[in-house]
């Protein structure tokens, strides 16, 4: 019979006193810890004189110490059968932790590492992994209507989520310790798999649940074993992975009886589905009978068919920012191989860019540990986000159509055998449809719909009308699976990220081999060149045409019709050509005008700050300008200034135009300038006159400083005439500035076109028809060499 009371060994003593001494305790406050009324039994355990056997365990246990290497025993093994008869001696406690040191080891080996898509070595689970929150309502659970989505434009559908969850948001870790059964859903990648691993770790080293025995079994190799055997029992399943360790039935019922076990099954989903009613009845009737014992299942989100009685359904929430920032920094040092400065700098680097506005579209990815390892990948290898946003996303597809699931073996026997290239045709042309029709949230009923349509178009689908709905209904649920749709609300569904129904859509124009095909949708695609939800896909599909030539022509065709035949838009661009060829500044043409535009259009079109245009031509615009340069752009703050004058006659505005018309060195080579500016200053009243004064200054004498500042401006610099566009000719100038900022885009963004083609669209920006003729032969002749 077992004894009661245990002692420590000489070594034990040694061993316990360094632990002791590292956590710098005192007897008093491990005797707290232990739960113990006195001391004493602390200094007898130091002392080498036997205590109560679980008061003991529960000290080396506190001291994250193994009590089997610190009691001094018989045989140094209280397990082994020969010697030791258990049956009946062992109190519960004794018993569970007797069990959860025997199976320490396992539990080390399953869950203390985890491994990344496309990274060689296991990486330890504490290196990367971040605690996840959940959504206390089921995203797809949510009653929406559909008119109500559809009221989201593209720049808030990544605030959809988000919007809702902030309110949702909760701990996953205060969730496991709160329902004693729960179903943890999330979309591929979201970290469900290495959120148990977190819970077994933590269980296995005392940190949670420490009355509890941690199992965790991915549920593929138990229906595999399974079947194998013939048996589905989860009970003999869990039986003999105890009995591995030692256990006895006896023992593992008594444990299950008093409910001391942490049941932790992974993958729901991965079952194959002609094993699954097997594996979930197995599974409810282990839950009803042992309904003391703590479970945890994981299922990807779309692939969950059944509510399991009594459990709790969460799901797994989208990183927030603090997450990705965590993420990204244990990546780089951890993965990345840097030294920790290094990593942090780095880290420091990627979120700086990640925030910015170019970068919103890769910023969606990020919110999963899977695409968000893919990203961090990307960025290590040059320090920056790919410009050709092309190949990240076609690899994020893949990942989640092909290598996340070949990764874990799943196999998706629940439609017929789709290749990689049949997915994404269908995803295309899914996208495609519903984008165009400025769908970014769709009905169960469209969808499957589109896709009955597209599986007629496939050789092997069935074209029977009755089976293509349940066909249809199938694809639905694979991709869903997959995580490229998502329903929102019930009913409801959309793509999961915005940056891949856009990158689809470009993928289904490019992707007919017939040139009269292509031709066709380029020349579509063109229509909505001044539709700024369209941009992205512009840019995409000029990324993947094997030559962009033919679309960039399209495109700058298209741009100078905006204002081929308004006359008054066509005399405000050859003022824009005078101008810019005028000025000595050793920048290119077109940035010139662009520059100019800009500062003509300020005030009608709030283009003031807007730098993007003549940078993106000339990016030598951002570091320095030319004195000709220099000397229009102080010219027109101070004309600026004058307008906004009346409606705030203050000091502040009055010390700014004082300030602005001071003596500039760019203006000595023009001293009559000089001059004229400086007699306007002179005019100007004092700034300490009050601000009544300056308002009676301006109501008597301001309009005719205001005109006297713009004459000089036009008669010196040629800048400062009152165009006096109408409304729709403002909306015109807008459309044909942002196109026009669209074209450099495409045209910068590491296309497939030549570099003569390239100096050539840029040349012949930004100029009126009749100035342009000579320009565009230059242009035509430069496509037909590499036609």
């Amino acid at each position: 019979m077992a004894r009661r009371s245990l002692k420590a060994s000489t070594s034990g003593i040694e061993k316990a006193k360094k632990a002791f001494k590292v956590r710098e305790w005192t007897q008093d406050y491990l005797a707290s810890e232990v739960g113990l009324e006195t001391r004493q039994p602390i200094w007898k355990f130091f002392t080498g004189r036997p205590i109560e056997r679980q008061s003991f365990m529960e000290i080396c246990f506190q001291l994250g110490l193994d009590w089997q290497e610190i009691a001094e025993l018989p045989n140094q093994s209280l397990l082994t059968k020969n010697n030791q008869d258990w049956d009946g001696c062992l109190d519960i406690d004794t018993l569970v932790q007797i069990t959860r040191s025997g199976r320490s080891d396992k539990i080390q080996a399953q869950c203390a590492t985890t491994r990344l898509l496309d990274i060689a070595q296991p990486i330890d689970l504490e290196d990367i992994y971040v605690s996840v929150d959940i959504l206390n309502h089921i995203i797809s659970q949510r009653w929406s209507n559909i008119i109500d989505l559809q009221g989201f434009v593209p720049e808030e559908l990544n605030r959809f989520d988000l919007a809702q969850v902030c309110k949702e948001r909760g701990s996953a870790i205060e969730a496991v310790t709160t329902y004693p059964k729960l179903m943890v859903l999330g979309k591929p990648g979201s970290g469900k798999t290495t959120f148990l691993q977190d819970i077994a770790t933590q269980c296995n080293q005392g940190k949670l649940l420490s009355d509890k025995i941690p199992i965790f079994l991915r549920l593929k190799n138990f229906a595999s074993d399974a079947r194998d055997i013939g048996n589905y029992s989860l009970l003999n399943y869990i039986n003999q992975a105890l009995a591995d360790f030692g256990a006895k039935d006896q023992d593992i019922q008594t444990i299950l009886a008093h409910g001391r076990m942490l049941i932790l099954l992974d993958g729901l989903d991965e079952i194959p589905d002609s094993d699954s009613a097997e594996i979930m009845k197995s599974i409810c009737k282990f839950s009803e009978e042992y309904y003391k014992n703590q479970l945890i299942i994981t299922c990807r989100t779309a692939a969950l068919q059944y509510q399991l009685e009594g459990f709790t359904e969460i799901e797994i929430a989208d990183f927030d920012q603090f997450q990705i920032q965590a993420f990204v920094q244990k990546w780089f040092i951890n993965v990345g191989r840097n030294s920790i400065e290094e990593a942090k700098a780095k880290a420091c680097q990627f979120m700086q860019k990640l925030q910015l506005w170019e970068n919103r579209q890769i910023r969606e990815l990020t919110v999963t540990p899977l695409l968000l390892n893919l990203v961090c990948c990307v960025f290590q290898a040059r320090l920056d986000f790919p410009t050709r946003r092309v190949e990240l996303y076609k690899e994020a597809l893949k990942i989640l159509l092909y290598h996340c699931d070949k990764a874990r073996s799943i196999k998706h026997d629940k439609v017929y055998n789709f290749s990689l290239h049949h997915k994404l045709k269908l995803l295309s042309q899914i996208a495609a449809i519903t984008f165009k029709q400025d769908r970014y949230f769709f009905t169960q009923t469209h969808v499957e719909s589109y896709i009955a349509d597209s599986l007629r178009n496939l050789s092997n689908a069935s074209t029977e009308q009755e089976l293509l709905q349940p066909n249809s209904e199938a694809v639905l649920t694979l991709f869903e699976e997959h995580g490229l749709l998502i329903e929102r609300a019930p009913l409801i569904y959309s793509f999961s990220y915005l940056a891949f129904q856009e990158y689809l859509t470009a993928r289904d124009i490019v992707a007919n081999p017939e040139p009269q095909i292509l031709e066709e949708k380029l020349i579509n695609l063109v229509s909505h060149l001044t539709e700024p939800r369209w941009r992205n896909v512009f840019l995409l599909t000029t990324g993947m045409l094997d030559n962009a030539t033919y679309l960039l022509q399209l495109m700058k065709q298209h741009i100078d019709g905006l204002v081929a035949f308004d006359k008054q838009l066509q005399e405000f661009l050859i003022w824009l050509n005078q101008k810019s060829l005028s000025v000595q500044a050793p920048h290119k043409g077109a940035a010139i005008r662009a520059f100019y535009l800009t500062l003509a259009l300020s005030d009608d079109l709030m283009f003031a700050n807007d730098q993007a245009l003549f940078v993106a031509i000339d990016p030598r615009f951002a570091s320095n300008l030319a004195p000709d340069l220099k000397v229009d752009l102080a010219l027109r703050c101070v004309l600026y200034l004058s307008l906004t004058l009346p409606d705030d006659p203050g000091v502040n505005r009055v010390i700014a135009l004082n300030f602005t018309l001071s003596e500039n060195e760019t203006l000595i080579c023009n001293p009559e300038l000089q001059l004229l500016l400086q007699q306007l200053k002179e005019k100007l009243p004092c700034p300490t006159q009050g601000k009544e004064k300056l308002k009676q200054w301006w109501n008597a004498s301001g309009q005719t400083w205001l005109e006297t500042l713009r004459s000089v401006m036009v008669q010196y610099r040629n800048i400062g005439q009152q165009w006096q566009f109408s409304e729709q000719q403002k909306q015109a100038l807008l459309q044909y500035y942002i196109a026009n900022q669209l074209l450099v885009d495409c045209v910068n963004s590491s296309c497939e076109v030549s570099s003569t083609v390239q100096e050539a669209i840029l040349e012949t920006l930004l100029l009126p028809v009749r100035a342009s003729s000579s320009a565009l032969s230059k242009y035509r002749s430069a496509v037909g060499a590499t036609d």
